[in-house]
């Protein structure tokens, strides 16, 4: 009879009886006891007073009854600590015995027991067992340490625990070292901050060779710690690459997806010049496409996934597009997520294969995914320009059939492809007239409103048209009331004679009998503008619109980078980063690509910003980034960004996404986030060095006196009449590697601020506060105020324009007060910006020639001494020095805050007053910032 009777039983008062036999002599009855025991404890019952008479049964040779007993002890040892505290004794024994599977269970049983009370007894049993000769036993006391740390971090650290699990990562059996793994990179990723997996190339040789036969779990750990391994050049890239590829055949669809994750953020490493790129590429598809035979839920996961890499590689499956394709009995999750991804590989080559397949699925009878077909017509239309025009003959095929959701999903891309190609199809406007009173749905009606008005000169009865839809304005949703508003401005902007009572009555309708804000203020804004200056209403109403880009839903590059570090993990599923939906957020760190290589990195720059000079006024109050408001509104939701100065070890993270546009963006090497010594190719090392630059080595360097750096006096920020009586003036400073602003408060209103607070939008550098913004006491009227807020530069990235312009907003308790100011770079310089001279020479042969940019400081009358001296204060650091046909030849490196390099040759005439410009020359991986530089160093010199 099977154990399933323990559970069938209704008796009352069978505590007592339990009691009885589990004091029983006879062996076959305690176990009949204790399993009754644990049935009743799993249907919920509470057995906690049997205590004392289960622990007794501990004491037996018998291992399935000693399972059973220590099933009982996990469950209710947290209830009882005092009692439990009783079996101590037999865990010591237990970890003696002969039997290594006994060992094993009592050291696994020991992890689970959550009471501190006991904590301290099972330090010197897991100390042996972690020593222990059986590989069994020491790879379950690998994973009770992690358990161990996270009930008492400290007694593990004391106890030298750490230290131990660090050397099983040499066992000789690979299940150890994989768990040992698995324990490590769970407790670093609870502790961040400590160094704990301290990956070297010897390290990383042994878990490789681990990899191949450890089991599918234990690879992926493996295969996960890999993942955040940062190799010192391309070579040791591609050699951990050649040896992690054979996984990408293995049956577990994790192995695979860990696999592809490592193989994925290496590549970034190689030159797309290399033989073995290619190579690499074509390996990659097979297991993607292999993945999409398994089960839906498996596909759905599988799908997320590739959706990532298609992003980020589609040259990867660009041949693949038949296996997207959506099959009869596929889940709808499926089907759609399939659809995605069919438009993201779509291009001219294929888009005829594609164009055939969606109009099918326009067919069919899953409303949801025609919607989504039908859309995906129109973004076809968008990203291949060839094809726009077979899309829109295919939607009004699609327009023909008169199916409603049909109709208006093909409604509301057409206006996407009008404002994509204009005055190209407008032809179709009449078919599209024709569907006027079908369309129920706001977006559709949204969509047609819009045409109507944007191609009203075209349409005779425009008017007549617009008119049914004032007719129920009210009832309206807020998109078709806006949309309508906008409308009708541009009818009468187009037609006065004959629209000036419709716009009357819109204006009237929005304004004074809506209670929605956007509306109302939308409607006074028109009403101002036609009433006082109707040209300017024409000049922006009916502005030329900038066309919509190809892919408007594709994810932002750095957020991008960070999920294809997480492929595999839930991120990847939810295209979210950890720390958007991890409670609390503890132990998540921010991930990021590894710096491309030069040749891999000059073949893909698309979008890199040009590097013009930006002008010394101050930029606009708010300028517009889409997402200032959102950003800075949540003012006081959470504490400002806290951590410590970026140090060297954290480098590599914090410079890949140095201007907010991902690596794609950075032109020539970005190699600046690795220290310098990996920077430079290490074959250049070696050879002969003939520039003229060579004989840097015989020259003493000049050293200043390190004074502090240079702080420029404080400004105006924000006028009083902008901030309702606030003025905020300030400047930057630097000392001692510490960013502060230092700001000044003055109320020039007529009653007290008190409740202050401030947040900065993104920024190039990941400026943040560090500390919230603490006014003591209330500000009253006439007081100024002097605060020193300390900044850290953690916080989150994207490119400004300029580069160096941060967006502040300020809250008290009037309201809310924006502005924008320009920091001085050189605020920015680390303190660790000395460069190896040997090291500078081969960077600067390494940075190409075109990074390389002149510029004139005028009327500075310093010698070379001063200005080295004053360089060096604001941490730009003289190399060596030389004199070339009277000139001084100042040689200089300094390091921003994300680890980029700049380095510089400054030419001084010297003892000549009456020659006081001096030449500057800069180069750079990243020559969006030498401009910046320039500035800084003209700031310096003549103050």
């Amino acid at each position: 009879m099977t154990d399933s009777k323990y559970f069938t039983t209704t008796k009352k008062g069978e505590i007592f009886e339990l009691k009885a036999e589990l004091n029983s002599d006879k062996k076959e009855k305690k176990k009949e006891a204790v399993k009754k025991v644990i049935a009743s404890m799993t249907v919920g019952k509470d057995v906690s007073a049997l205590f004392p008479d289960v622990v007794n049964c501990m004491q037996t040779d018998n291992l399935e009854l000693k399972k059973l007993v220590y099933l009982y002890l996990m469950n209710y040892a947290k209830s009882q600590p005092d009692m439990a505290i009783m079996a101590v004794n037999t865990f010591v024994k237990d970890c003696e015995d002969p039997n290594p599977l006994i060992r094993a269970l009592a050291v696994r049983t020991m992890g689970c027991i959550r009471v501190d009370k006991i904590t301290e007894y099972l330090c010197e049993p897991l100390r042996k067992c972690l020593k222990d000769e059986d590989p069994y036993v020491r790879k379950t006391a690998a994973v009770c340490v992690a358990k161990l740390h996270d009930i008492n971090a400290q007694l593990v650290e004391d106890q030298g625990f750490l230290d131990t699990l660090k050397d099983l990562i040499s066992d000789s059996n690979p299940m150890v070292v994989a768990n040992a793994v698995a324990a490590l990179s769970e407790i670093a990723e609870s502790h961040p901050s400590s160094n704990l997996l301290d990956l070297n190339p010897q390290s990383i040789n042994k878990l490789l060779t681990a990899l191949n036969e450890c089991t599918e779990w234990g690879q992926i750990f493996i295969l996960d710690c890999l993942a955040n391994y940062m190799p010192k050049d391309d070579r040791e890239a591609q050699s951990i690459c050649e040896r992690v590829t054979p996984r990408l055949s293995h049956a577990n669809s994790a192995v695979v997806l860990s696999a592809v994750k490592v193989l994925m953020k290496f590549m970034e490493m190689l030159s797309k010049d290399l033989d073995y790129y290619g190579t690499l590429l074509k390996k990659l598809a097979p297991p993607l496409v292999t993945l999409l035979s398994a089960e839906p839920e498996l596909q759905y996961v599988a799908l997320r996934n590739i959706n990532l890499i298609v992003q980020k590689r589609p040259e990867i499956l660009k041949h693949e597009m038949k296996v997207f394709f959506v099959k009869y009995n596929d889940p709808i999750y499926v089907k759609l997520e399939k659809l995605d991804i069919m438009i993201r590989l779509a291009s001219q080559a294929n888009i005829a294969q594609v164009l055939a397949e969606l109009k099918e699925y326009a067919t069919e009878v899953d409303v949801d995914f025609v919607r989504k077909a039908v859309r995906a017509i129109g973004r076809c239309a968008i990203k291949v320009e060839q094809s726009a025009e077979r899309c829109v003959s295919t939607l009004l095929d699609l327009i023909q059939t008169k199916v409603n959701y049909v109709v208006q999903e093909a409604i509301v891309v057409i206006k996407d492809i009008f404002r994509k190609y204009p005055n190209k199809y407008e032809s179709v406007i009449a078919t599209l007239c024709e569907n006027l009173d079908s369309l129920d749905e706001p977006e559709a009606r949204a969509a047609m409103i819009w045409i109507v008005g944007e191609y009203a000169e075209r349409i005779d009865n425009a008017d007549e048209l617009l008119e049914s839809f004032l007719e129920g304005f009210h009832d309206e949703s807020t998109q078709v009331q806006l949309q309508l508003l906008t409308a009708i401005v541009k009818l009468f902007l187009k037609k006065p004679t004959e629209t000036q009572e419709l716009v009357q009555q819109v204006l009237s309708l929005a304004t004074q009998d809506s209670d929605n804000p956007d509306l109302r203020d939308r409607g006074y804004i028109y009403w101002r503008l036609l009433s006082t200056d109707p040209v300017a209403a024409k000049e922006v109403v009916l502005a030329e619109k900038p066309l919509i880009s190809e892919e408007t839903d594709l994810i932002e590059p750095t957020l991008l980078d960070e999920l294809i570090c997480y492929i595999g993990t839930l991120a990847s599923v939810y295209h979210k980063p950890p720390s958007a939906f991890v409670e609390g957020g503890r132990g998540v760190v921010h991930k990021s690509l590894p710096p491309r290589t030069a040749s891999s990195e000059s073949t893909e720059s698309p979008e890199t910003a040009p590097a013009g000079a930006p002008s010394g006024d101050q930029p606009d109050v708010i300028p517009a980034q889409g997402d200032l408001l959102g950003d800075l509104l949540n003012l006081d939701l959470g504490p400002p960004v806290s951590g410590p100065p970026l140090a060297a070890s954290s480098i590599q993270m914090g410079a890949v996404d140095l201007l907010g546009g991902g690596l794609d963006s950075l032109i020539g090497d970005t190699n600046f986030g690795v220290p310098p010594a990996a920077a430079a190719a290490p074959a250049r090392l070696g050879a002969p060095i003939s520039s003229g630059l060579s004989d840097l080595f015989d020259l003493t360097s000049g050293v200043g006196t390190l004074s502090g750096s240079y702080v420029a006096p404080k400004a105006v920020w924000l006028p009083a009449m902008k901030a309702k009586g606030l003025e905020i003036s300030g400047t930057f400073t630097r000392q001692v590697g510490s960013i502060s602003m230092d700001l000044q408060l003055t109320n020039k209103a007529l009653q007290v601020m008190t409740d202050f607070a401030i947040q900065f939008n993104r920024n190039s550098f990941g400026l943040a506060p560090a500390a919230p913004l603490q006014v003591h006491a209330p500000l009253s009227p006439n007081q100024t105020v002097e605060i020193s807020l300390p900044l850290n530069t953690v916080g989150s990235v994207m490119k400004m324009e300029p580069l160096n312009n941060l967006q502040v907003a300020v809250k008290n308790n009037i309201d809310v007060f924006y502005f924008s100011t320009l920091y001085p770079l050189h605020v920015l310089f680390v303190e660790d910006g000395k460069m190896d001279r040997q090291m500078f020479l081969a960077t600067w042969k390494d940075i190409p020639n075109e990074n390389e940019a002149q510029f004139q400081i005028r009327d500075c009358p310093l010698n070379t001494e001063a200005a080295s001296g004053k360089l060096q204060s604001s941490n730009i650091f003289t190399i060596a020095k030389r004199n070339v046909e009277g000139q001084d030849m100042l040689y200089q490196s300094l390091k921003l805050t994300n680890g980029i390099w700049v380095l510089a040759e400054l030419r001084i005439q010297p003892g000549n007053p009456s020659f006081m410009d001096l030449e500057l020359s800069l180069k750079c991986r990243a020559p969006e910032v030498s401009q910046h530089v320039y500035q800084a160093y003209e700031t310096i010199l003549k103050n």
